[in-house]
């Protein structure tokens, strides 16, 4: 839109990212937005208040290597239109080699479907100004002048999150994107130290973390990620969501995809699983997943965990080093 001076959205929300004004229309204010799960088990994100499936859709590495960008349209309206409309990207799930970007497909389906949709994203700098230009950029791929969850993007390490959180840093910026309705909360995802986490909920005022599973290699880096993290999390009132669930799928033969799945979805505590989709059969098959669900018995989740061990102890895996920060390989 824009007026008869010239002056466009755009340019505002531009200044607004450097002024502090607010943008946010009267619905990103009151959280009456038009989500329908269509039926879907759905859980309470934490403070948020707001409901969301038990599973999101994972955008990055899966569905950044579809090579038609018709199919990948076509499969991410689909999920929406069967329930699934928690999305979940960030400003670095690129696929260089085929020319994608994930927030750029992601805008041709939502700037007709904004309202329909819960949107995640995540800024990966951890310099105050090349992060705001980083969402700026996120906003105008996404085509939308407000997120409605954005995160700092991958918390490695107690010295990182000294950085985040040191006067000026990251933290503040995400805290103040929030007061201006740029984003409608704000959170951190993380898949390394669980002190690191920890402590980094306790430094600011998150409604969300989105947490790696079955990601520890445990031979060189052993982490309490459940034992310290999440409860952290779950005591200030925060929405926690976990990630890389079906990883194990990839080292351990004969592993049941429904099984990772559904044993990330009985763990208590956590709302519900981010998974990484790219076809309109695995779309298709987590909802038949989800509308069947039904928690593990305690001696089923006993037993997964026992086969999921050689998992935790394969340090060979890309997003099992400790400096692995998720881009392509969401």
């Amino acid at each position: 839109m824009e007026n008869k001076k010239g002056f466009t959205r755009r340019d505002f929300i531009r200044g607004a990212i450097g002024a502090g004004i607010i943008v946010a229309g009267a619905d990103l204010l009151t959280g009456c937005k038009g989500y329908d799960a269509k039926g879907l088990p759905t859980a309470i994100l934490g403070k948020t208040g707001v409901r969301v499936p038990r599973l999101a859709i994972g955008l990055g590495s899966r569905w950044c290597s579809m090579e038609s960008e018709d199919k990948a349209l076509e499969m991410l309206a689909y999920a929406l239109d069967n329930g699934l409309y928690y999305w979940d990207t960030a400003h670095t799930y690129t696929n260089p080699s085929l020319g994608i970007v994930s927030e750029e497909r992601i805008g041709k389906l939502l700037a007709s479907r904004r309202d329909e949709v819960f949107i995640s994203t995540k800024v990966a700098s951890r310099d105050p100004e090349e992060a705001k230009r980083q969402i700026e950029l996120s906003l105008k791929r996404l085509q939308t002048d407000h997120v409605d969850m954005l995160k700092i993007h991958s918390v490695l390490s107690m010295e990182d999150v000294d950085i985040l959180s040191a006067k000026g840093g990251l933290i503040e910026v995400i805290s103040k994107m929030k007061e201006d309705g740029v984003t409608r909360f704000i959170g951190y995802s993380g898949h390394a130290s669980a002190e690191a986490m920890k402590t980094m909920t306790e430094r600011g005022d998150f409604d969300n973390m989105l947490i790696a599973m079955n990601h520890y290699g445990m031979k060189n880096d052993p982490q309490k990620r459940q034992e310290l993290a999440i409860p952290a999390a779950l005591n200030k009132g925060m929405g926690v969501m976990l990630m890389k669930s079906v990883r194990p799928k990839e080292t351990i033969p004969g592993m049941d995809i429904n099984d990772l799945v559904r044993f990330a979805l009985s763990l208590e505590g956590p709302k519900g699983v981010v998974v990484g989709m790219d076809s309109m059969d695995v779309v298709k098959s987590n909802l038949d997943i989800l509308k069947n669900f039904t928690p593990l018995g305690e001696e089923k989740m006993k037993n997964l965990a026992k086969t999921l061990t050689p998992f935790f102890n394969h340090e060979n895996l890309e997003w099992m080093k400790h400096e692995y920060r998720d881009g392509n390989w969401a």
